[in-house]
């Protein structure tokens, strides 16, 4: 955490806090309830990216992103649909926006330490025996030094993944590098659950109604930004080779609708 930064405890009572930066494009849109706040995606077409999101990082540069560990948050939340039923990709948490999505950054590689869900055709298969797409508790850290030490080895070692046999055997390595661990979450998206993250700097603890659903043994370094958002978009990032990105339609209205967030210093 940086210095002087203290805890957060929103109740979306009221629209949101002047800390949060909105970014809502396409036909999304952020309504305040009087109770909550719902991140709303319209009707969306595959010609046109919709977002409701609000972060803490907009036009900061990375290096002045808010939060390092340690760090503990605290998310209860429900969406619209359940897994498989939601399309788009949806969560919250922490990243350092590698993509240029709200600055004028550099592109760089992804950290994360989040609540994702990504809907099918999405297949970001980073965790050998994880889904590519679905519900999940999710650490990334691709800008370690393991990482690049193999990165070289890419052109012979990316080909070599289309084996099964070499895919069980070189994929865990690599994995491991970039520090990604990832659980599935077998629980009803349409449910109200409280979602925490305890974030260390060498672990990190996903739990779930108080239920540990995955503990990861590395932890993604900071600064980070905390990021809330659902969109319209889908990616496929295998490790035999197969990379697409494009947007989802969809005819109905789907929103994640979230009373309370903590940001808290450990």
């Amino acid at each position: 955490m940086a210095a002087g930064e203290r805890a957060i405890y929103e109740q979306f009572t009221t629209p949101p806090a002047d800390r949060w930066k909105r970014y809502v494009v396409g036909s999304g849109a952020l309504k305040a309830t009087g109770r909550t706040l719902l991140f709303i995606n319209n009707r969306t077409s595959v010609h046109r990216y919709t977002n409701a999101q609000i972060d803490d990082y907009q036009g900061l540069p990375r290096g002045r992103f808010r939060w390092s560990p340690p760090l503990r948050i605290a998310v209860r939340a429900r969406f619209s649909h359940d897994a498989g039923e939601l399309s788009g990709t949806a969560g919250f948490g922490l990243w350092n926006d590698p993509f240029m999505m709200t600055g004028r950054r550099m592109p760089t590689l992804p950290r994360v330490v989040w609540f994702f869900y990504a809907s099918p055709p999405s297949n970001m298969k980073l965790d050998l025996r994880t889904p590519g797409h679905g519900w999940k508790a999710a650490t990334l850290d691709a800008k370690r030094a393991p990482f690049f030490a193999l990165a070289p080895t890419a052109p012979l070692a990316v080909p070599l993944m289309n084996l099964r046999p070499l895919y069980h055997r070189l994929w865990p390595v690599a994995q491991r590098a970039m520090a990604v661990s990832e659980a599935a979450l077998e629980i009803a998206m349409t449910e109200w659950h409280t979602y925490v993250i305890e974030w260390e700097e060498k672990q990190t603890r996903f739990s779930v109604d108080g239920t540990l659903v995955l503990e990861a043994g590395s932890s993604p370094k900071g600064p980070l930004g905390f990021v809330m958002w659902l969109d319209n978009q889908y990616a496929v990032v295998t490790p035999w080779g197969r990379l697409r990105y494009g947007l989802i339609e969809s005819s109905e209205r789907q929103w994640m609708e979230v009373d309370t967030v903590s940001i808290e210093p450990g």
